[in-house]
């Protein structure tokens, strides 16, 4: 049996309806959680950043103004961004596919298929 597909998904971002098209397009069903609904835990960001394989400053949307307001940096710690995060959800790079402990941000949505 595959593994399910979840996606960090904000309807009102065209890249995410992408994504999340793309994904039912293949007949998966797909686990949607509306992350400014949801907040993720400290926990799930902290999977996130492990399963994404990246640094955890990459999971910021670095060009909303509550990065700026947030006072963060390139330097800010993983503690210090998972508290911004779940502080104000919308700093959450979008949309982020998680499957079988891998994960891969929808951006462009094709890059979702890498984990199918």
């Amino acid at each position: 049996m595959p593994s399910e597909v979840t996606i960090y998904h904000n309807p009102r971002c065209s890249k995410s309806r992408q994504t999340l098209r793309l994904l039912e397009n293949r007949g998966l069903q797909v686990k949607v959680v509306e992350y400014l609904k949801e907040p993720p835990t400290a926990d799930t960001l902290r999977a996130l950043v492990s399963a994404l394989g990246i640094r955890p400053h990459e999971l910021l949307r670095t060009k909303e103004s509550a990065y700026k307001g947030a006072g963060l940096s390139e330097t800010s710690s993983e503690d210090e961004i998972i508290h911004a995060i779940m502080s104000n959800p919308a700093l959450l790079e979008r949309p982020i596919v998680v499957r079988g402990g891998r994960a891969a941000f929808g951006r462009p949505p094709e890059n979702a298929l890498t984990l199918l």
